[in-house]
């Protein structure tokens, strides 16, 4: 899931300086800039408008620490973590070699449009590739123009072995 750069309020659409690091989860700065940008994603109507459970704010940043396939890396400017990506390690069976799957992409309000987006996008591509996975994949909502612009312009495609079948669709079942 995640969201993606969008013009400011104002129409702004310049680019920010931005340092992309590798989160480190023992870092108490990083696991609030997590959580900070998460639960911003969780209130806007593309990441379900409800914000993070308290329950979930005590325990994510513990809990990624037992993953040892999760990878994520934050986007730090004006001296605060403005936007995130993560994913976790995946396996193709079909190239018999690793993939890496984004799961969250999210530039705070404030800095959306201003490449911020782009940048986490091309930070985890190269990460992808120095570990040689064979491919990047993500999720995105149907309705979220913004970010399927922004995934279209850094090379992602819907998913289809044959255009016969169709495309790939994403389902879930709660446990």
């Amino acid at each position: 899931m995640g969201a993606a750069e969008h013009p400011t309020p104002h129409g702004n659409t310049t680019t920010v300086s931005a340092d992309i690091l590798p989160l480190d989860l023992d870092n108490p700065g990083h696991g609030a800039g997590l959580l900070q940008l998460l639960d911003h994603y969780a209130h806007d109507p593309m990441g379900g408008g409800q914000g993070l459970t308290a329950a979930v704010k005590t325990t994510l940043v513990e809990r990624l620490r037992e993953i040892p396939h999760f990878y994520a890396a934050l986007a730090f400017a004006d001296d605060r973590a403005v936007g995130l990506i993560d994913g976790f390690f995946g396996f193709s069976t079909f190239a018999a070699e690793p993939l890496l799957n984004i799961h969250d992409l999210v530039v705070h309000a404030d800095y959306r449009g201003r490449g911020i987006g782009r940048a986490l996008l091309a930070h985890v591509e190269a990460v992808a590739t120095e570990t040689g996975c064979c491919k990047l994949t993500l999720e995105v909502l149907s309705h979220n123009a913004a970010a399927l612009a922004t995934y279209e312009r850094a090379g992602f495609r819907p998913y289809q072995l044959d255009p016969q079948a169709g495309q790939a669709l994403f389902l879930q079942k709660k446990l």
